[in-house]
């Protein structure tokens, strides 16, 4: 039986192409023949679906084909039978877009190069100051943007930023070593984040762990809820402007030791060293998405 929900729905079909090829590797007990019939049948729907696909589009108006693009279902579809009203480049300026509040939150941006042959070059550029993780949070929320608008694409590479005039390619190879070599995040549907207004703090638990988020402006920021000076949560925690700084700063000051953060960069610490653990958010559907990483094994 299907979980109804929403977010269950989204991830059902998600992993929809996982459990085709799965049936079909299973048909192959059958021998190659029902093999070869087993993924005759699948093209056949696939052409069927994609025939009345296009039906459908050719009967809609631009605005109600744009609407439909949004939906990341639907774009999934569109895309595989080539009715996407945005081309690839388009598609992926326009994942980098969603993104951008958010490095800019570790005083990072980010540029498309350019694509071709199903190759997206990017180029990073900033870093955010006094913190390490930065790299590393910023890499999986751009690859998984740009994947989920582009998921035709065979690789990213990225360019670093150059003061002078020549980029330098970091090798495909070594693309988001970082981001793959330490535990795997999973990327978890928070819709109560949505509900967070302009200035509020709130805490919540999600996939077994304690996060702290907050609204700065438009911008949601989320966090580990620890506070690397003390180790203690920061459930309680406000956000605060410094008197004489512009409208948009934001200061977290954790209730048992009084250290105090920057919510807007990245969390780093004001008065030491250290940094809270930013996690990456995106909005998919309208609903808020955040990156929790796989917990370290104990022991």
């Amino acid at each position: 039986m299907v979980d109804d929900r929403p977010a269950a729905r989204d991830d059902h079909w998600r992993h929809a192409g996982d459990r085709i090829e799965d049936l079909l590797d299973a048909s192959s007990a059958g021998g190659p023949v029902a093999r070869e019939r087993a993924e005759q049948l699948v093209g056949e729907l696939v052409e069927l679906y994609g025939a009345g696909l296009r039906r459908v589009v050719e009967l809609l108006d631009d605005a109600a084909v744009a609407r439909l693009a949004g939906d990341e279902l639907v774009a999934s579809l569109l895309i595989v039978h080539g009715l996407h009203p945005d081309d690839l480049p388009t598609r992926v300026r326009s994942a980098l877009d969603s993104v951008r509040p958010y490095l800019g939150s570790h005083g990072g941006d980010v540029r498309l190069v350019g694509v071709e042959d199903g190759v997206v070059r990017l180029e990073l550029s900033g870093s955010c100051r006094g913190c390490p993780s930065s790299s590393v949070t910023l890499e999986l929320a751009v690859e998984e943007a740009v994947r989920a608008s582009a998921p035709e694409i065979d690789r990213i590479e990225v360019v670093a930023a150059q003061d002078g005039s020549t980029s330098q390619v970091i090798p495909a190879e070594t693309l988001f070593t970082r981001v793959h070599a330490g535990p795997a995040a999973s990327w978890v549907e928070v819709p109560e984040l949505a509900e967070l207004r302009p200035g509020e703090v709130a805490g919540y638990v999600v996939a077994g762990q304690a996060l702290l988020a907050c609204r700065v402006g438009e911008n949601l920021l989320v966090y580990r809820d620890s506070c690397p000076a003390c180790g203690r949560s920061l459930a309680g925690a406000q956000l605060h402007r410094r008197p004489g700084h512009p409208v948009g700063d934001a200061v977290l000051r954790c209730p048992t030791c009084r250290a105090h953060y920057d919510a807007v960069h990245a969390g780093d610490r004001l008065d030491g060293d250290g940094h809270l653990l930013p996690l990456p958010v995106l909005v998919r559907d309208g609903l808020p998405t955040v990156a929790v990483p796989a917990l370290e094994p104990t022991g």
